[in-house]
């Protein structure tokens, strides 16, 4: 079997007291624990720490493991007969640890803060840790407002203080006007709150599907609107798609590539009544495919036209 050396897992001497190793835990498992941790493998890192304090405070393990003598971390070695009734399971080698089983007391006393006379209050509220999430919503979503579910694995304690995943199937609304990258804060919804702690806080990283025709930025929707060359120079009515139906939309003469035509309070809107405009951007469509006559009246337009749009690059 491989050898783990336990002591210098939780960075603590041979020699260490119960107390030490215990405070060494408690220092590591708030480090590593998965529910907390943003360290990278913080999970893998963590069961390491809780299986050596698991035979450490242990005097009867402890005693067998020390038998075991000195050897190089991950050295092979073959463990003296009889350990195994005294230590139970192989130190590191094939037993299993879950971190489902973690008396939450232990893990979050240090937390606490210290009473009067600098006592540890191990009964002080300990709020619940706050989750994130990401949700990837639909334009029209965000438009008008939604609802997502999921499902969440919230580490909670039980009666008897250990902490135990627990499935929940969490909804969310989402209230329209979201854009994407934006985070929303749903409180309550994070992990629960020990020794009478208020529940933890759920963050929702926002992704809003990019839509063919909209693009937004903040509460204003842009649109690209395609125009003939004569409706451009002579102006035009023209029907325009909108998320909330469709309009009819005065284009004036003259009207030039680039120009953003407004269309007030057509953009998105939040609940609290604030709402955008919606900017139809003109851009200029040019007929690829054209008949003999199509091609003579360009022709006599060339003609009689003495428009030169590169006038402002001659020296």
């Amino acid at each position: 079997m491989k050898y783990k050396d336990y002591y210098a897992t939780l960075g603590v001497s041979k020699t260490a007291t119960d107390a030490q190793i215990k405070a060494a835990y408690r220092k590591l498992a708030r480090k590593y624990h998965p529910d907390v941790s943003k360290e990278a493998g913080a999970e893998e890192k963590f069961k390491e720490v809780s299986e050596a304090y698991e035979t450490l405070k242990d005097p009867e393990k402890r005693a067998a493991y020390d038998q075991l003598g000195s050897h190089a971390p991950g050295e092979q070695f073959q463990p003296p007969p009889g350990w195994e009734r005294s230590f139970g399971e192989q130190p590191g080698g094939g037993g299993s640890f879950s971190f489902d089983d973690v008396d939450l007391a232990d893990l979050f006393a240090g937390i606490a803060g210290r009473g009067r006379g600098g006592a540890r209050r191990a009964d002080m509220p300990i709020p619940g840790q706050d989750f994130e999430a990401a949700v990837r919503i639909s334009f029209d979503q965000a438009y008008k407002g939604t609802e997502v579910e999921f499902d969440m694995s919230v580490a909670e304690p039980d009666a008897n203080g250990v902490v135990r995943r627990v499935p929940h199937k969490i909804r969310v609304r989402i209230p329209k006007g979201v854009s994407d990258g934006q985070k929303l804060r749903v409180p309550g919804k994070g992990g629960k709150g020990f020794n009478g702690g208020r529940d933890g806080d759920l963050y929702l990283d926002i992704e809003v599907q990019s839509h063919p025709l909209y693009r937004a930025e903040g509460l204003d929707l842009y649109m690209d609107l395609p125009l003939a060359p004569w409706e451009a120079v002579l102006g035009a009515s023209v029907e325009l798609p909108t998320p909330a139906g469709h309009v009819t939309l005065k284009v004036p003469a003259g009207t030039h590539a680039g120009q953003k035509l407004r269309l007030s309070k057509r953009g998105l809107s939040r609940p609290d009544g604030t709402t955008g405009d919606l900017y139809a951007v003109a851009q200029i469509a040019v007929p690829t495919v054209v008949d003999d006559r199509q091609r003579a009246l360009f022709q006599q337009l060339q003609d009689a036209s003495t428009f030169n749009p590169r006038a402002h690059m001659s020296g």
